[in-house]
């Protein structure tokens, strides 16, 4: 003897049993659970880098930085050097391991293993492998100074303004 367990509606049409209806909770369940796992993993994929500072930057009027002076910009790690109506950009970063060299009297100096520089940037001294970066200096059409740190320059390459 079979017992139907399916129940009959009034209009004659059976309703689904216990066993099909925990098959389709079952089924809706495993294929949430991947559903979720696929876009977990996709996100997990993407890259999160942050890239830092832009390396293309405007650092003010020709009229702030007066004739005659070095001027170091620790935010962007440069040297603003002005010479007459010429205009450069060098690196205050240690070619030998990194560090954020000074300003002195004769030129540029490290704290971290004594390197030094003269004021074009070259090695007088210390363990520095080679000479200072200059990088590309332009006016930009509101009449600001951009510095490109993406493009050197040979030493020596000043804007005329």
């Amino acid at each position: 003897m079979t017992v139907n367990l399916k129940r009959s509606s009034p209009g004659g049409a059976q309703e689904p049993g216990r066993r099909s209806m925990l098959g389709l909770l079952t089924g809706a369940g495993l294929a949430g659970s991947g559903l979720l796992g696929v876009i977990s993993n996709l996100v997990f994929i993407k890259p999160r880098a942050t890239y830092g500072q832009p390396q293309r930057f405007t650092i003010g009027k020709p009229d702030d930085f007066p004739t005659g002076s070095r001027v170091a910009l620790q935010a962007q790690k440069i040297c603003v050097v002005r010479e007459g109506d010429k205009l450069a950009a060098v690196s205050t970063v240690c070619t030998h391991l990194g560090c954020t060299v000074g300003l002195s009297e004769t030129g540029f100096a490290c704290p971290c293993h004594g390197s030094r520089f003269d004021h074009d940037g070259v090695v007088t001294g210390g363990p520095a492998p080679k000479p200072l970066p200059w990088y590309k200096v332009t006016l930009a059409p509101n009449g600001e100074i951009e510095v490109d740190k993406d493009t050197e320059v040979p030493s020596g390459s000043y804007l005329s303004l």
